[in-house]
């Protein structure tokens, strides 16, 4: 197996995540964001097509997966956290995932984005996978969708936490909540590295707005576009 996409993913964060640490975790400075531009621009001006990237980087997908399912480590450990604030959570991944619909569509909208991208960037708050399928079934576009989705992850790692401290939003299980419903696993990790609690919650609040928006997303963009 071609070792190109591990070892260029692997060194590039590495490096970005050094200076980000060492220059005080500065939120202009995420690491993720600078490492996804970085490989973009290696990969271009060393004329490597992304297919082959891609295909050596596989394995990196892989552990996505285990990656998410460890999020309920933290979730059982805080399971009654999680049981005594159930109806907070719920209030809030209801509200959250129609808020994330609708404020996405309707800013395209009044931007004149065409039809096609208004469908696109609906399911943008949801895990890859989830967002992809939803784009598939609602007429979307799933390539444009993924992208939406990344840009959503990148901006929430990068800017959750300063909004949330800007806001002066200081309890945990509604950090959490509000960076796993509003920018699933990327903001789901920053949001670990601060606190535990929040950590699994965020993790909870993803997967519950994965479901609640599978559920919702196309009644919801009938409903629109027959207005």
């Amino acid at each position: 197996m071609n070792p190109l996409g591990i070892f260029l993913t692997v060194l590039v964060f590495f490096v970005f995540n050094r200076v980000y640490k060492k220059k005080g975790e500065k939120f202009y400075l995420n690491p993720v964001l600078f490492s996804i531009v970085a490989i973009i621009f290696i990969l271009y001006f060393a004329g490597v097509e992304y297919e082959t990237y891609n295909e050596s980087a596989q394995i990196i997908s892989f552990f996505l997966g285990p990656g998410v399912v460890s999020l309920a480590i933290p979730l059982y450990k805080r399971r009654k956290k999680i049981v005594e604030y159930w109806f907070e959570i719920s209030v809030g991944v209801v509200v959250g995932g129609l808020t994330a619909v609708l404020s996405a569509f309707f800013i395209a909208y009044f931007l004149g984005g065409s039809e096609s991208l208004l469908i696109s960037i609906s399911p943008k708050s949801v895990t890859t996978a989830v967002a992809i399928s939803l784009s598939e079934q609602i007429g979307g576009i799933p390539s444009l969708t993924a992208i939406l989705v990344i840009i959503t992850g990148i901006l929430g790692n990068s800017l959750g936490v300063v909004m949330l401290n800007v806001f002066r939003v200081k309890d945990p299980v509604a950090r959490g909540l509000a960076m796993g419903v509003s920018s699933h696993v990327l903001g789901t990790s920053r949001i670990m590295e601060e606190d535990k609690t929040s950590g699994a919650v965020s993790g909870l609040g993803m997967a519950l707005n994965g479901i609640f928006t599978s559920f919702i997303l196309y009644y919801i963009i009938q409903l629109i576009m027959s207005i």
